[in-house]
């Protein structure tokens, strides 16, 4: 066997820079017959512990290592020009104090020195040399550089330098054999004359970014889909970097057996053991003299009396059973930690729920984690947590989005801010993305690309598709692939860069908390795009669970409902003096289950939607059961069981059961299988599996593989028959499990997720005007979900308002009737009661009292209503805040509110430009103040923004006054009157100018819609856009009409013109693209605020709902 170990070698880790996955990477180390490899990926250690396991398995010895960028001058320096240059350094572990300096260097080149690379300096090197060999590597070192540049002194004094910092043979330069480089053999001569003559050792290495010769050209692709790709490499073209079997560097180096044996001398001294798969726990500091076990068993007996629940057997049963199990494992320090957390939160008004299976808990449910009692929904435990299961299980948390960065720097100054870090994760190149990005590098249209793309279906959930399975399932794509070469060499270039990393992000929800500063488990560096602090290690490679290093994994997920619900319940306090314990709201409320049998859904959790909306008004739901019910069987749930759900619901003599045994466990839900729970308990009951058994028949499930399933399906049929049931019975019972396989959700979670949605339909059941500010407050910013949910309060008789300076807050701000009774007045933020100021002379007092703006696309003050609507009656509004107005800052929006709020509304334009003088009133927010509308009682918008320059200069004189003067009234009626500021007459803008401004300004027509004039003609369609969004699927006909909102030209590779359109009805709007042969058919009707209707195919173009246009036609 060779003695040759390949020590620059790099994996699809070096981000968008070479393609070999760990796996693949391993076996052909395997397969070549060598028997230590190394890892050096550019700069990062991202990959290391996934290669460290995969060795291991594979029985090759690893040799963890990077090529750590080195900066010119200090890590310090970032002069441009300059700085952005860098060396290169292969550094190896040798051994676990080698490998904790390749965690600080790691860490430190993205920390402190960072700049277009992660870079470090000689000073950490010198710092963190112990333990690690470095080798100048034949491309890019310092070494290199230093001999080309003929400079012998500076040379000498590196390698004197190196030698210091890694002595007993510690540092090398590496020579690689590249004939087909031009100068290449030059260079590499050169340098071996240096080495002998300094004695520094040679090592023989051939630097690997592909497996095979044959992806060189996939490699070059790769490096083509960004630019992250170093222009040194890109230089290559006729190089061969792939991983060439041993028997071949060995030939190439035949006059240099000691450069050979060197790599094998590197391999033998690194011996490196990492102790990986036992769990790390935080520190949690627990109760003076008493154990983690003890404390968790009297938290969760206390909180029997917080819970109010009597102690019956079943239920000390239950408890005794679970505090057994959780101190079998050794699991207490979890929990109690969790806990803590949770009770940080609910202290603090911080509202939460839990996601998963957790919820099947009484000990979390008596510790405050959980807000679902398990006995009551009768959840298992088993589901959660069985003896037998061999990892920690995950206790996934839900935190008012709002709010989640204070929880998480909570747990910082708890534990230490080095012992908490947000979990790295890794944007891959997925199946559609990987064809699309091959297809645009290649040179092909767009549409070639994007024909083979949409061949492709989606994955489910956790389970990614790709291409070589898509070719499995769609016979439409094999075809293609086997008729049309250009999609067979789109199709093989992709499959060999996807699923290769991109680039690394932050996890959506998962943080770790270390005993220890972090630093001693995983590198660190910043997320790229937020800059918060995240590990270098994914979650398979940083938990107990994949065999990682063992910190457990604490979800924090942001939940923007739970932040909806936090602030109806804030407002209805300050508006409506109630107090609302909303965990504890009345499960059984009438007007909750009306409103939802009617389908009034939007802005509701897990509720809302048009497939959903249809199923509850079907439904009629009566029960929190109902609720759980649907949340569970809806999209991704198993949706063809929804309608014999809802039959049953209301014929109860269709209830059956199977076999009898099932009424124990299906009785909550007439019989029908629902949950994921009533699978695994159908198996354990009836067909006698192991609770481990049951988890591998809902993980087959969830993979969907033919032979993992069939396995599947012949062990439970063999379980039924053996435990009473027939052959035949049990056949059936496997067709009623088999929908299961696509994905279903188990019951805690439907339960925890259900009480959410029944929270949010509670609130805006009983508050409608106030839930509906709080919808629309979490959404500022997303024009869509404003739009749908203005569309809804126009549905329930709630008008939505332009902004006001007199009645606006920061936020959408509900606005009392002064007719309302028993109603408190309140200056609260949000929150206005103000009846007109008795001063205010009558025709301003009359624009005050009244409607300043109508519903969103009315012409008059009347608000349309849904047959199934009903009139929200009361007269509250709710109006645009000032913040809500783009082009308007925070600083001028506070100004305008504390003035108001300290000296009464604004009487007239005058009164304000003399009050508010802050230096950001300037032209551009006067302006938007105008156009969006906020100024309507105070003025005309057409004369006021004419007069703009006028206005400002009043403004300014205002703020030089030393006294306050007296506002002059009815300014725009008796210009007369007002020697100070006299306005020029001009024209009133007209209907189609406000409503453009309002567009610009708000993101929405307010006071009407273009498309009004058509209003009975697609009120007639069967379709909008928001339905046709929510139910359609690829390839369907669909017509839609609407308004042109943005058009997009694009010119083609061939020199042709497509566009990329949006276009919006009252419901939404979609993306609508054309191509070239449509577009110059086309092209007169296909420009912005054009209305027209649009024929053609509906798409779901990398999960973005958009429609292919075929036809178009103006609308009439």
């Amino acid at each position: 066997m060779s003695r040759y170990a390949p020590l620059n070698v790099h994996s699809h880790y070096s981000l968008l820079n070479a393609l070999p996955k760990i796996p693949d990477l391993v076996s052909r180390a395997k397969e070549l017959g060598v028997s230590a490899l190394a890892l050096t990926d550019n700069g990062n250690l991202y990959g290391a512990l996934e290669f460290y396991k995969e060795c291991r398995k594979s029985a090759v010895k690893p040799l963890l290592g990077m090529h750590a960028y080195l900066a010119l001058r200090s890590r310090a320096d970032k002069e441009a020009g300059i700085d952005n240059r860098r060396d290169r350094l292969i550094l190896v572990a040798k051994n676990k104090d080698g490998y904790q300096n390749l965690l600080r260097l790691a860490t430190a080149a993205f920390l402190e020195g960072f700049y277009y690379k992660p870079r470090i300096d000689r000073e950490l090197l010198a710092k963190h040399a112990s333990g690690l060999i470095a080798i100048a590597p034949a491309f890019g070192s310092d070494i290199r550089r230093l001999i080309a540049g003929a400079d012998e002194e500076a040379l000498q004094e590196r390698v004197s330098w190196y030698r210091e910092t890694f002595p007993n043979d510690g540092f090398y330069f590496e020579i690689s054999r590249h004939p087909e480089i031009e100068g290449h053999g030059a260079a590499m001569d050169a340098l071996g004359d240096y080495a002998r003559k300094l004695a520094v050792p040679l090592v023989a290495s051939q630097e690997v970014y592909y497996l095979l010769p044959e992806e060189k050209k996939a490699r070059e692709t790769l490096l083509l889909v960004s630019s992250q790709g170093d222009q040194r490499e890109a230089e290559r073209d006729e190089a061969d970097f792939s991983f060439l079997p041993p028997e071949r560097v060995e030939e190439l180096f035949g006059d240099m057996p000691d450069a050979i044996e060197n790599t094998a001398r590197i391999a033998d001294a690194c011996n490196l053991e990492l102790e990986l798969g036992k769990w790390v726990f935080p520190d949690y500091p627990a109760k003076d003299g008493i154990s983690h076990d003890e404390e968790l068993r009297e938290m969760a007996y206390a909180g029997l009396a917080r819970r109010k629940l009597a102690k019956t057997k079943e239920l000390e049963a239950r408890l005794a059973y679970e505090l057994k199990v959780i101190k079998d494992k050794g699991y207490a320090p979890y929990f109690l930690v969790v806990a803590d957390l949770l009770r940080y939160a609910h202290e603090r008004g911080v509202l939460t729920t839990i996601r998963g299976s957790v919820a099947g808990s009484l000990v979390t449910y008596l510790a405050g984690i959980t807000n679902v009692n398990p006995l009551e929904y009768r959840l298992p435990f088993e589901r959660f947590l069985n003896p037998e299961r061999p990892s920690a299980p995950d206790i996934d948390m839900d935190f008012a989005d709002n709010r989640r960065d204070e929880m998480i720097e909570y747990v910082k100054q708890k534990y230490g801010a080095d012992k908490v870090a947000q979990i790295g994760t890794f944007g891959t190149m997925m199946a559609r993305g990987s064809v699309r990005d091959i297809a645009r590098a290649l040179g092909f249209e767009y549409s070639v690309g994007d024909r083979i793309a949409r061949l492709i279906p989606f994955g489910s959930q956790g389970f990614p598709m790709s291409i070589v399975r898509a070719m499995e399932l769609v016979p439409e794509l094999a075809q293609l692939y086997k008729e049309d070469a250009d999609a067979k060499a789109i199709i093989e270039t992709a499959k060999k860069i996807e699923g290769c990393a991109r680039h690394i992000s932050v996890h959506a929800a998962g943080v770790v908390i270390a005993p220890k500063p972090l630093i001693e488990y995983t590198p660190l560096q910043l997320d790229p795009k937020g800059g918060k602090l995240i590990t270098q290690y994914d979650m398979y490679s940083i938990t107990d669970e994949y065999g990682g290093v063992g910190l457990l994994k604490f979800d924090f997920l942001g939940i923007k409902n739970l932040a909806i619900l936090a602030d109806a319940v804030s407002l209805a306090k300050k508006l409506e003096g109630v107090e609302i314990d909303i965990e504890n709201a009345p499960l059984d409320d009438k007007k909750t289950f009306e409103m939802l049998a009617r389908g009034e859904t939007g802005g509701l959790f897990q509720l809302n939607g048009a497939g959903m909306t249809r199923y509850l008004k079907e439904l009629r739901p009566t029960s929190i059961h109902d609720i759980n019910a649907m949340v569970a069987l809806y999209r991704p749930g198993p949706m063809e069981n929804i309608p014999q759900y809802i039959a049953r619901k209301h014929t109860p003599a269709l209830v059956a059961y199977l076999d009898p045994r099932l009424r124990d466990i299906l009785a909550d839900s007439y019989g029908v299988i629902t949950y994921q729970d009533d699978v695994l308990l159908i198996a354990v009951k009836l067909a006698g599996y192991s609770w481990p058994e049951a988890d591998k028949l809902r993980k087959a499930m969830g993979k969907k593989i033919p032979a993992e399933m069939e396995a599947q399906r012949e062990k439970l049929i063999a379980g039924l028959v053996k435990n009473g049931m027939t052959k035949e019975r049990a056949e059936r019972m496997w067709g009623l499990i088999l929908p299961f396989a696509a994905y279903g959700f188990n019951k805690a979670h439907a339960a925890s997720y259900g009480k959410v949605a029944y929270q949010t339909a509670y609130m805006k059941a009983n508050f409608p005007a106030i839930y509906l500010s709080a919808v629309l407050t979490a959404d500022s910013g997303d024009v869509e979900k404003i739009g749908e949910t203005v569309a809804e309060c126009k549905r329930m008789g709630i008008p939505v308002l332009p902004p006001s300076i007199n009645e606006s807050y920061s936020q959408f701000t509900v606005v009392k009737s002064p007719l309302a009774k028993g109603v408190p007045h309140s200056d609260a933020e949000r929150v206005v009661d103000t009846p007109p100021p008795a001063d205010l002379p009558a025709e301003a007092a009359s624009a005050q009292a009244g409607d300043r703006s109508t519903p969103l696309s009315r012409g008059d003050t009347t608000p349309v209503l849904a047959d199934s609507a009903t009139p929200f009656d009361n007269g509250d509004k709710i109006r645009f805040g000032l913040m809500t107005i783009k082009n308007f800052g925070e600083g001028i929006s506070h100004s305008i509110i504390e003035e108001r709020k300290k000296n009464g509304p604004f009487r007239s334009v005058a009164d304000f430009l003399e009050r508010v003088t802050d230096r950001n009133l300037n032209k551009k927010s006067l302006e938007a103040l105008i156009k969006s509308g906020a100024l309507d009682e105070l003025g005309e918008r057409g004369a006021m923004l004419a007069n703009a320059e006028t206005l400002l200069g009043y403004n300014k004189e205002s703020a030089r006054r030393p006294t306050q003067q007296t506002s002059l009234f009815c300014l725009m009626s008796d210009a007369s009157s007002l020697p100070t500021l006299k306005l020029a007459e001009t024209p009133h803008a007209t209907v189609e100018e406000k409503l453009a401004w309002e567009k610009e300004l708000l993101g929405l027509y307010i006071s009407g819609h273009p498309l009004d004039k058509f209003r009975e003609v697609l009120e007639k369609r069967e379709f909008t856009i928001a339905k046709i969004k929510e139910e359609f699927r690829d390839g369907m006909t669909v017509v839609v009409g609407g308004i042109i909102e943005e058009a997009k030209p694009v010119i083609t590779k061939r020199n042709e013109v497509m566009a990329f359109l949006r276009i919006a009805d009252f419901t939404s709007s979609i993306e609508v693209v054309v191509f070239p042969k449509v577009y110059e058919e086309f092209k007169k009707l296909l420009s912005p605020e054009q209305c027209i209707a649009v024929k053609g195919r509906f798409s779901t173009r990398n999960g973005t709902p958009s429609i292919i246009a075929e036809k178009a036609k103006e609308l009439k």
